[in-house]
Order: structure tokens, then C-alpha cells, then sequence
């Protein structure tokens, strides 16, 4: 059922805006993995939402670093290279790892740009959500509540054994689209059940925005991720 599902699978989930109204400024960690479109590190994730985009790669921001490690120690790097951006034309500053939703706060108050870390930014503002991270175990408590994700939000992690998460914390240079789809569908359907009360479904990792059509089929659930909430914000606030 899973493979089935995601026939739907494609770029038809990037959220379409009508011009390039901002230039968003990504802040990258340092990958090797495929970036499909609908992935926050493919320009043409962006083309498709009539946007301009500007990318840094931070040396040494590793996956494992930022999601595992938890490590803090390169808040100053991410705000350098954002002001960089910005110098460049930036009007939006983002990154490309849920997980980095731990800066919001101090990003925010270091830029005179808007700053939106991570999907997980969504929760607070939605009824009922609940999150599909890369990592359950590393999503802290403390990080949720930077996010201001409410309390008691279910949070449902991808499994350590499975593919899509060996494939892109492990940084791996392949990725089969399909054989990822297919896992999280699987794993959304089981979500669903496990959680009826769920109204909306946010995607912490900016990884699974490509999935996202199939993901909505299975969930039967509006979803939320990175690039819906750049388009959000783009629409609401125009340069």
C-alpha cells in the first residue's frame, strides 16, 4: 500500500505563489544526501513557488551534530552567515533542519529579518497537530517548547532501522524517493490510527516536504511543513 500511495508523490504539494515577492536566505547544513524538489536545498523548490533563493552551507553542521548531538555551539556561525544573506538580499531567513527551531528565539533578536526555523514553529497555531520528526528521542522537551509546540502535541519519530532515516542522518549520497515515500506512508497510516484526535499533520524534517501528497492521502490530514509556512508567511507579509 505504501508504493501504491505514492503515485502521488511529486512536487504538486509546493505551495504556488504568483512572483517572486522575497528572496529567502537558506541556511544549510553541510549534506551529501539527493535533495528532491520539495526539499528546502533544491532551488527548484523555490522556482516553483515564484521565489528567489539564497544558500550558505555551514562547514562542520553535520545532521548528526544538529539532531543528535544537540549541539549549541553554532548559534554564532548561523547568525554570521544569515547577516551574509541578508547583505546579499535575503528578506527571509530559514534553515534546512527542523531541529535548528532551538535559534528561533535568538536568531530573531540578532536579524532584522524574519526568521523561520522550522515547521515546528506551525503547532502552535493549529488545532490539535501532531509532528512526524526524523528523531522522537532528540526532540526534546526544551526544543519543543522554543518551538512553542503546546504541550501533550504527539510526537512520532521515524524508527532508528529505517531507510529514510539512515539515509539522511547518516548522510548518505543515494536516496531511492520511492522506497522513502513508501516508509512514511506506512508510518503516517499507523500514526493516524494510533491518533484520531489529530487534525493536522506538521513534518518537522525538511526532508519529507517531497512526500508530502502522499503523505495527506494517507493521513487523510491537511499537512504543514517548511515550505507552507514560508508560503504563508511570503503571502502574508509582501515586500
Amino acid at each position: 500500500m505504501g508504493e501504491q500511495a505514492c503515485r502521488y508523490y511529486s512536487t504538486d504539494m509546493t505551495p504556488q505563489l504568483p512572483r517572486a515577492q522575497h528572496c529567502v536566505g537558506v541556511l544549510m547544513l553541510e549534506t551529501r544526501f539527493p535533495r528532491p524538489v520539495g526539499d528546502v536545498g533544491n532551488p527548484k523548490t523555490f522556482a516553483n513557488m515564484g521565489l528567489a533563493v539564497l544558500y550558505r552551507v555551514l562547514p562542520g553542521a553535520s545532521p548528526s551534530r544538529i539532531v543528535s548531538a544537540n549541539d549549541p555551539g553554532l548559534l554564532n556561525d548561523f547568525i554570521n552567515a544569515a547577516h551574509e544573506l541578508i547583505e546579499q538580499g535575503a528578506t527571509l531567513i530559514t534553515t534546512s533542519c527542523g531541529f535548528l527551531a532551538r535559534y528561533q528565539m535568538a536568531m530573531n533578536q540578532a536579524l532584522p529579518v524574519p526568521v523561520i526555523t522550522s515547521s515546528l514553529l506551525l503547532c502552535g497555531q493549529l488545532p490539535h497537530p501532531i509532528v512526524l520528526t526524523i528523531d522522537a528521542a532528540a526532540l526534546s522537551a526544551d526544543l519543543l517548547g522554543a518551538a512553542g509546540v503546546p504541550n501533550g502535541t504527539p510526537v512520532i519519530g521515524v524508527p532508528p532501522g529505517s531507510y529514510f532515516r539512515q539515509q539522511i542522518l547518516g548522510d548518505r549520497s543515494t536516496l531511492d524517493e520511492q522506497r522513502a515515500c513508501g516508509e512514511l506512508v506506512s508510518l503516517v497510516k499507523t500514526l493516524r490510527q494510533n491518533h484520531p484526535e489529530a487534525e493536522h499533520l506538521v513534518l518537522e524534517c525538511t526532508n519529507m516536504p517531497p512526500y508530502a501528497a502522499a503523505l495527506g492521502v494517507a493521513s487523510h490530514l491537511p499537512v504543514h511543513h517548511l515550505m507552507t509556512a514560508i508560503a504563508d508567511h511570503t503571502r502574508k507579509h509582501p515586500v
